[in-house]
């Protein structure tokens, strides 16, 4: 397990800590998504609403159907990083799920607005013009990043 250090005020290092983000991202990609909750759960105890584990929360809360608690967890995330690509595009398809078109359709549009240029962006940003086209709502150009 990784770890992380905890310094005082002064500089002095006073104990090192498990990280719990790193420990949860790894249990994730082992499907083990109870014990990566838990995990994110012990990282916000150091690092309150840190938007990436709120995030890394939503996908776990989508894999095991807790619907609403990944919504919530991807709008805590949105407050503290409201321009999140990921967020925003997490978000738009669990409020499709619920029937909530247009806010979904906001999402999309926002999440195009952010889209990173990464080697999985191609994949995501081609489904949501995709799915606005289906909405029959505008489609917008991403922004290179």
């Amino acid at each position: 397990m990784a770890r992380w250090k905890i310094w005082s005020r002064n500089g002095n290092h006073v104990l090192d800590q498990p990280d719990y983000y790193e420990e949860g991202v790894q249990l994730v990609r082992q499907e083990l998504y109870h014990e990566a909750l838990t995990s994110f759960r012990l990282f916000l105890k150091y690092q309150p609403q840190h938007a990436a584990t709120l995030e890394q929360m939503a996908v776990v809360y989508t894999h095991i159907g807790l619907t609403n608690d990944a919504v919530r967890a991807y709008e805590a995330a949105l407050e503290e990083r409201p321009r999140s690509p990921a967020a925003h595009y997490g978000l738009a398809f669990l409020l499709l799920r619920k029937g909530a078109r247009g806010e979904a359709t906001r999402h999309l549009q926002e999440f195009l607005a952010h889209a990173r240029s990464d080697r999985e962006a191609p994949k995501h940003v081609e489904h949501a013009r995709r799915t606005l086209r289906r909405l029959g709502a505008a489609v917008a150009e991403p922004v290179a990043h």
